[in-house]
């Protein structure tokens, strides 16, 4: 009943709070227990009082203050500089720009909005296919919910209670594997198709592009190094980074006017308000999922077919590569994290592999139709019927899967990092 109804609400139109809060309030009500409104605001309300989640507006916050300062176009201009003479230097500037945006943002969909923008009017304009402009931009927009620090990974730590620290060094090979991944898919494209390449940089040009993106390419740093070296916790990471993209756009680049800053604010705080009651709505549906014993049933069934945590692994990475055809991550995050932990537990599985495995899965759910944001973040931006897009990007999907497999098979190269600095 309570998975009937949040498909029945889906199906309708609704929103997904709204389903899910419509579903689970109708199954808690059809399951013969006397209810009480305060069971149901307790729940709400005590799921956004979390000290973690206040990571995800600030970071929401600093990646639209880095867009709007042209921190992005500078970003991907030293990009450029460092890698636009290989061939198909352009595809792989994106791919590079998006991995050092990434240790800003930690949002997929912001990367591809902000950043892709900009990457695929140059390519465009530099002689590249749309098509390839498109590919390179969604699939190097993924890398940033991967790289440290991730948005993800904080909604999978709040349903999890794994640490954000670990969650966020995790990630960090992934994303360097992904980043080499795709820079050779462009490689090959780029030889197949003979793509251009952008003249070797003189000393003084390279010169120029470090000293304009010196400032910006500071905040990973401050950001990553103060993490591992204890200095801010994550979510206090996401304030400093916040914090640093308004100084240096108000004070250093001077480029963020006061309209800009309202609309900077006005549009986190929609989008904040969005994820509260997506995460508060789904506590109540997670409750009530599992008064109804489905988590637990769910992990005895898996656990029946086989104790080894490779099958287990490969079930569940098949079953959330579907699920992000369908499905927003961070309802996916929400609504199956808890049913998953149990698994977890019983078969031996790292949460911290596990949790950035999912998030991956899920990361390429966005890339994938009927529903996958990127695709139609980048329809918006290339002005390609969704059909074109959605063409260009599959072929790149391939890197990212061989990545996936990795790191599913390779419990290492996500814990390895964790476990020696913390």
């Amino acid at each position: 009943m309570l998975t009937l109804g949040l498909v029945v609400f889906l199906m309708m139109g609704l929103p997904v709070a709204m389903a899910l809060s419509l579903s689970a309030l109708g199954a808690f009500l059809l399951g013969g227990s006397p209810f009480q409104f305060t069971i149901l605001s307790q729940k709400m309300q005590f799921a956004l009082q979390n000290y973690v989640l206040l990571a995800i507006p600030l970071f929401i916050l600093a990646a639209k203050l880095m867009n709007t300062a042209g921190i992005s176009l500078r970003i991907f201009r030293f990009a450029d500089t460092l890698v636009g003479f290989l061939p198909g230097g352009l595809g792989h500037a994106n791919i590079l720009g998006s991995l050092i945006f990434s240790g800003m943002s930690g949002a997929a969909v912001v990367d591809a909005a902000g950043l892709g923008q900009i990457e695929h009017e140059a390519m465009t304009k530099s002689g590249y296919p749309s098509k390839f402009a498109v590919a390179c931009t969604a699939s190097s927009s993924i890398i940033g919910p991967i790289f440290p620090p991730s948005i993800p990974m904080v909604v999978f730590s709040f349903v999890s209670g794994v640490s954000v620290g670990r969650l966020f060094l995790g990630g960090v090979v992934p994303g360097l594997l992904m980043t080499a991944a795709l820079m050779v898919w462009v490689a090959t494209q780029a030889k197949k198709h003979n793509y251009p390449r952008q003249p070797v940089p003189t000393w003084a040009t390279a010169k120029k592009s470090l000293a304009d993106s010196i400032v910006p390419l500071m905040a990973p740093i401050i950001l990553l190094g103060g993490i591992w070296l204890g200095f801010f916790t994550p979510t206090e990471a996401a304030g400093v980074a916040s914090l640093y993209a308004l100084a240096v756009g108000v004070f250093v680049l001077r480029e963020l006017t006061f309209t800009d800053l309202v609309r900077a604010f006005t549009e986190t705080a929609r989008e904040t308000a969005v994820i509260g009651f997506l995460v508060a709505a789904s506590a109540f549906y997670g409750w009530v999922l599992m008064r109804t014993g489905l988590t637990l049933k769910l992990a005895e069934w898996l656990v029946g077919i086989s104790r080894d945590p490779w099958v287990i692994l490969v079930l569940i990475n098949l079953f959330l590569l579907v699920v992000g055809c369908f499905m927003d991550s961070t309802v996916a995050i929400l609504i199956l994290g808890p049913v998953f932990m149990p698994v977890l537990a019983a078969v031996g599985i790292d949460p911290v592999h596990f949790g950035v495995v999912m998030v991956l899965n899920l990361m390429i759910g966005l890339m994938t139709p009927p529903f996958g944001m990127i695709l139609f973040v980048m329809q918006q931006v290339s002005g390609l019927s969704f059909e074109e897009v959605v063409k260009a990007c599959m072929p790149t999907i391939v890197p990212l899967v061989v990545v996936l497999v990795l790191i599913t098979f390779f419990p290492s190269l996500v814990i390895w990092l964790p476990n020696w600095v913390m």
